[in-house]
């Protein structure tokens, strides 16, 4: 099977095809920046406190088993 050639792009139509493309992007607006913003923080927050609640557990676990060990 002989494999298909691809034609190639000039530059012109390469820069031309970015344009479209990038036509189509469709920015937040600043409401939906800050609210992302706000829910990402109160999310990071939330996971620090149920991380450190963790952390804290494991290392009261592991410090009443070392004192029993002695």
């Amino acid at each position: 099977m002989a494999e298909e050639k691809k034609r190639k792009t000039s530059v012109a139509e390469f820069v031309n095809q970015v344009r479209t493309e990038a036509g189509k992007i469709v920015w937040p607006t600043r409401e939906e920046t800050v609210r992302t913003a706000i829910f990402v923080f109160i999310f990071m927050v939330i996971l620090s406190l149920f991380f450190l609640a963790i952390d804290s557990a494991f290392g009261a676990v592991v410090r009443g088993a070392i004192g029993l060990l002695q």
